[in-house]
């Protein structure tokens, strides 16, 4: 792997995250539910940015805070996603570069606009959010770069992508590009739903192009009709390479080869905010994975990487997490590390 120019290459649904500090009043005034997630239309997401003063405004999407936190860790990080030739596009650009990752998906300058979550922000630290897809759910094959994913020791797909026919093909045409180059494709199976709508053509698209696979407990149970996790770690295993099964605060199920192993999560300094914690788990796993090391080291700095992202707001560290891969390799607090 150490001949490839990046270490990972991430595509996903590419959101500008738009941070606002409210009171309950103006949620009331606008109509916005408190504490959940409701998907809007383009019209009802340019009103609401239209009103308020943003405290931040990030690139975010699941697969882009993986490569964020990857660059972060000191890998070689790239980005596919589509966004507009719009302000909102502008600023996920800079922002992406900003953290150190390749981004050069050329701007659609047809179509929706750029994608968007706005997220409402209470004295009480809950979130409100509203999403709008836009131009991120309208990536499609000739947005992929073949050469780019022949670059990449580890193409890392989004599973959020996989609701939309042109960016199903997208996937397809980057994880055939990788292994025809013969690199490794990896997975995240990204929420339950999404499981549970595309159960049968996840499973194909694992069987015939995924070497690795991310995916939560509710996850591996939807995909595999499992009893438990044991089980379906079992049936896992039979159709992928590499699997890193996670079970929040009980750590990780490592199914690699005809290897079972259990690994801890790492303990956080304080509990401020899960948002990111799967995708830095990624991020680390990935980091560790690019340069060979053993699976129980991959998913230890895992959980190093989505601890100390869940210690603060939002799913971007606030300074760099290069020390973590050094004290993974170490085997530094890693009770599966050899003596």
């Amino acid at each position: 792997m150490s001949t490839a120019s990046l270490d990972v290459l991430a595509v996903g649904n590419a959101m500008l995250d738009v941070l606002v500090r409210v009171d309950d009043a103006w949620l009331a005034e606008h109509g916005i539910e408190k504490g959940v997630m409701t998907l809007i239309g383009e019209s009802r997401a340019a009103e609401l940015h239209g009103k308020v003063v943003p405290a931040a405004e990030r690139s975010g999407g699941s697969a882009a805070n993986t490569a964020a936190g990857l660059a972060s860790l000191g890998a070689r990080a790239g980005y596919i996603g589509r966004v507009r030739d719009d302000g909102a596009g502008i600023a996920f650009r800079r922002d992406i570069r900003e953290a150190g990752v390749r981004f050069d998906t050329p701007a659609a300058t047809v179509g929706a606009a750029t994608g968007r979550c706005l997220v409402f922000v209470t004295p009480d630290a809950e979130r409100s959010m509203l999403t709008m897809l836009g131009a991120a759910a309208e990536i499609e094959p000739a947005d992929i770069d073949e050469a780019v994913a022949a670059e990449a020791a580890v193409t890392y797909l989004e599973g959020y992508l996989w609701d939309a026919p042109a960016a199903k093909a997208a996937m397809v045409k980057l994880a055939d590009a990788a292994r025809a180059a013969g690199r490794k494709v990896a997975l995240t199976l990204s929420d339950p739903f999404c499981v549970d709508r595309h159960r049968e053509t996840f499973l194909d698209l694992i069987a015939k192009r995924v070497d690795i696979l991310f995916a939560n407990e509710e996850e591996a149970i939807s995909l595999t009709g499992a009893a438990g996790l044991r089980d379906a770690a079992n049936r896992i295993a039979g159709i992928v390479e590499t699997a890193a099964l996670t079970r929040s605060a009980q750590g990780s199920l490592i199914v690699s080869g005809g290897g079972r192993e259990e690994v801890p999560a790492a303990p956080p300094a304080r509990l401020a905010d899960t948002t990111g914690a799967g995708d830095l788990y990624a991020a680390g796993f990935l980091h560790a994975y690019a340069r060979s090391r053993p699976p129980a080291e991959c998913a230890w700095l895992g959980s190093l990487a989505a601890a100390r992202i869940i210690e603060q707001m939002g799913a971007r560290a606030g300074e760099p997490l290069a020390g973590l891969a050094a004290a993974a390799s170490a085997g530094i607090g890693n009770p599966c590390a050899a003596a």
